[in-house]
């Protein structure tokens, strides 16, 4: 869910005419999974730039393989509810939120340890407006994270793991099924820009954008806790994604790693930064200027980069003056039919 790697000095003019504090190289282009014809070199060069040497990926997948063997309760103490695992499942998540999204934040907005570097937008998070609860954009957010984000995905784990148990949900068994699990595990991203972009363009739709999806709007810039801060309604439809283990087989690892990645993530791709930078030199990247777009401009890049599916419904803007003349446009447009 990253942007390519870019040189971290942004050219002079360039940065004069950009209403952005940095923006990566341009044009932003999705996974060529779909491209035509085909280029396998390319297909590989951006599987591996996912998953290695060391990415978010490849991160939330050792933080969910670690909370999986040493801090889950075994899957038959999940045949009833009861308070003992489903506490440990609630206070692994929170615990696994506070260490993501509270650590960016520490790194990057408390003691700015690369200040402004690879920053997409240089105004500070807002400290005192009424719009955020607790008229904080900080606090607003990591209430609704903690609150109602750790809330509703430890609900969904722990509805899982019972399902599990009780064979309602189909199993993954190891070490026979060890090749489907990794092939889930590689195709999760995918299924994850699917079903972002279905329910992404669900809540934009007036009523719901109203009522729900709006509070996390309210971020146009974005920070880690960002990501997460969400109305509850809108948690409960973002992190439906794992019910498809209803029909996919799965196990307790695929369960956490899948919801440990739309979570976790939501952290690491709204730093408001490319990523993490050292002596000139990309070294995580974190944040998505493909998303960035998106709380700033509202109406495109509803999905992500893995499958193109505002490329295919026409919602695509790819951070280029001529695509935002294009998007400029298109809203008109559509503001004139409605």
């Amino acid at each position: 869910m990253s942007d390519a790697t870019t040189d971290v000095n942004t050219k002079a003019d360039r940065a004069k005419k950009s209403p952005w504090h940095y923006t990566p190289s341009l044009p932003i282009r999705s996974a060529p999974y779909f491209s035509w014809p085909i280029d396998i070199r390319a297909i590989g060069q951006w599987i591996l730039k996912g998953w290695v040497p060391v990415t978010e990926r490849s991160i939330i997948l050792l933080l969910a393989l670690v909370s999986a063997y040493f801090f889950a309760p075994a899957l038959e103490r999940c045949v009833e509810f009861t308070a003992g695992w489903m506490a440990q499942i609630y206070f692994r998540n929170l615990v696994l939120m506070c260490l993501v999204a509270g650590g960016l934040h520490l790194y990057f907005y408390t003691f700015r340890v690369q200040g402004d570097d690879l920053r997409f937008d240089a105004r500070p998070l807002v400290k005192s407006n009424k719009v955020f609860t607790f008229n904080s954009q900080v606090r607003d957010n990591m209430f609704w994270t903690l609150a109602s984000g750790v809330t509703v995905w430890s609900g969904y784990e722990i509805l899982m793991m019972w399902a599990l148990a009780n064979g309602y949900a189909p199993a993954l068994t190891m070490p026979g099924h060890l090749f489907w699990l990794v092939l889930l595990i590689f195709l999760l991203p995918m299924w994850e820009t699917t079903h972002f972009f279905l329910i992404h363009r669900l809540i934009h739709t007036n009523k719901l954008y109203q009522r729900v999806h709006a509070l996390h709007h309210r971020n146009t810039n974005v920070g880690p806790w960002s990501g997460l801060s969400m109305h509850p309604v809108e948690h409960v439809i973002y992190l439906s994604t794992v019910l498809i283990h209803f029909v996919i087989p799965s196990n307790p690892l695929l369960i956490i790693f899948h919801l440990a990645y739309f979570t976790l993530s939501a952290a690491t791709t709204h730093t408001g930064y490319q990523g993490i930078v050292r002596r000139g030199k990309l070294l995580l990247p974190l944040g998505t200027f493909h998303h960035q777009l998106h709380h700033r401009y509202f109406t495109c890049n509803y999905g992500g980069l893995e499958t193109p599916w505002d490329e295919w419904t026409g919602s695509f803007h790819d951070g280029t003056d001529e695509s935002h003349q294009e998007f400029l446009a298109r809203r008109k447009r559509e503001a004139s039919v409605n």
